[in-house]
């Protein structure tokens, strides 16, 4: 219940890394990788009398609700859907959240559990409240909550909608009693917006780059992060392979969250502030060494999804792969997307090349390189990840035919700690409860799927695979 206690609104993350969000027909409820939206906000209202459990309402003003209606005839799991304020309905949309390690799990009045599927369709992406009958599914009714800020839009109109539905409620917002829902709205101070923003900082996407030394930034164009020849420049391409593509980490010391990529040419990336073009808001991204770093060649790393935004510390932009026509045709910029077709080209997958062996543990003095200090030795003023244990194993369901619908083609993830095909299928198998499987991997050229016979790729490289059922139709 603490997970709730002094929050004004949530976004709760599933054992698939998808956000619940309510959707815009102001019924259903499902999964999606946006956790950016309105959708995926639920405003948490407590229960006079009841301080052991709360209500969830959405962007929409609907409560998340467990019904009595059977998600799929036959099975157990039932509906979870968005109602309105219903006296009858009460029980039904009030949740206990009870605490399982660092996450939570959201019981209903009839002692089931919010639920997360996977799986095939219609499965996939689904909501339902079920008890989780194998150990496989354990983790599918276990919730990550997020504490989100909520703007001065979001209280007005959760206040008149609270009005209409709940006419009991005293004017006098100072005067409410702890627990009510005006007591919700009025706690907009600035102690608890800093605790909020303290507490994402442990969603940031720093994580992906713990246990990495090198590593490839691929952008939402399918093409990696190039440092050019010319040792300056900047762009996009296809080769993967080669060491144009490959940047070294470095942390900042002082700061946990804030990293340096440096290139094959000893030169680091870094935001300028000289336009790409003139009069467009796009600022050029080059390799520049300077004499003494400055926050410019510094990058913050923001989860979204499984992929990440870089966030350049001098300008608070994001570093951009650019589409369209030349010259903006693969360029590299830094900027903010004001279009909502921009919005995934600030987006980009980290994947680990090269894992740090020896990893001291982060120092928590901060400590910058004199004007006059070489540029070679400002490794030393970095400070290395811890080491992870295992492979990062990214991974998504086929449906029967073979086919990976789009919203799937970002997959899931976990550690995986041994080498062996057959070892890593019976770890699959677990954890998406799926039975008969083939873990498959895409070929590069031509975009099939092809089973994975022999032994993993070595280093504890990161992986990416398909799941196929046996009885699949595809080909591979």
């Amino acid at each position: 219940m603490e997970s709730f206690n002094k929050v004004q609104a949530v976004r709760l993350r599933s054992h698939l890394d998808k956000y619940l969000v309510a959707d815009d027909d102001n019924q259903t409820v499902r999964q999606s990788r946006n956790g950016t939206s309105r959708r995926a906000k639920w405003l948490v209202e407590f229960v006079e009398g009841k301080s052991h459990v709360v209500r969830l309402k959405s962007w929409n003003g609907m409560y998340l609700t467990a019904t009595d209606l059977p998600f799929l005839l036959g099975m157990t799991g039932k509906k979870v859907l968005q109602t309105t304020p219903d006296h009858s309905y009460e029980l039904k949309y009030e949740w206990e959240p009870i605490r399982d390690a660092f996450q939570v799990k959201l019981r209903t009045w009839c002692g089931t559990y919010l639920r997360a599927n996977g799986g095939t369709p219609p499965w996939r992406n689904s909501i339902t409240h079920d008890d989780p009958h194998t150990s496989s599914t354990q983790n599918w009714v276990l919730w990550d909550v997020e504490p989100v800020e909520v703007s001065g839009t979001d209280l007005v109109v959760d206040f008149l909608s609270m009005r209409m539905s709940l006419s009991s409620l005293s004017d006098d917002v100072s005067g409410s009693e702890p627990g009510s829902p005006m007591s919700v709205i009025s706690t907009n101070s600035p102690r608890l917006s800093s605790k909020l923003k303290s507490s994402n900082k442990f969603r940031s996407g720093i994580d992906q780059f713990y246990n990495a030394k090198v590593v490839r930034l691929r952008s939402h164009h399918d093409k990696y992060l190039l440092a050019d020849e010319d040792e300056e420049s900047v762009t996009q391409g296809r080769n993967g392979s080669s060491r144009n593509a490959k940047w070294t980490v470095e942390f900042l010391q002082g700061s946990q969250y804030i990293i340096r990529l440096k290139s094959c040419y000893n030169k680091y990336l870094t935001a300028s502030d000289h336009p790409f073009l003139l009069g467009m808001t796009g600022c050029k991204v080059v390799q520049s060494l300077h004499p003494k770093l400055e926050s410019s060649a510094e990058w913050e790393p923001i989860k979204e999804g499984h992929r990440v935004k870089l966030k350049t510390r001098g300008y608070d932009k994001f570093l951009r792969a650019n589409g369209g026509v030349p010259p903006w045709r693969n360029s590299i910029t830094h900027d903010i997307p004001h279009r909502t077709v921009t919005q995934d080209w600030i987006l980009w997958r980290v994947d680990i090349l090269e894992i740090q062996v020896q990893s001291p543990s982060l120092k928590s003095h901060p400590s910058q390189p004199l004007p006059d200090e070489d540029p070679e030795s400002i490794d030393s003023n970095v400070s290395s990840p811890p080491k992870l244990d295992g492979r990062i194993i990214y991974y998504s369901v086929a449906d029967d035919n073979g086919d990976v619908d789009d919203e799937a083609v970002e997959g899931c993830s976990f550690t995986f700690k041994g080498n062996g095909v057959e070892e890593l299928t019976r770890k699959m198998e677990e954890e998406t409860g799926l039975e008969g499987i083939i873990v498959c991997n895409r070929n590069p050229l031509n975009g099939k799927l092809y089973p994975l016979r022999l032994q993993l790729p070595p280093n504890s490289a990161t992986m990416h695979v398909v799941l196929v059922l046996s009885s699949s139709k595809g080909e591979f």
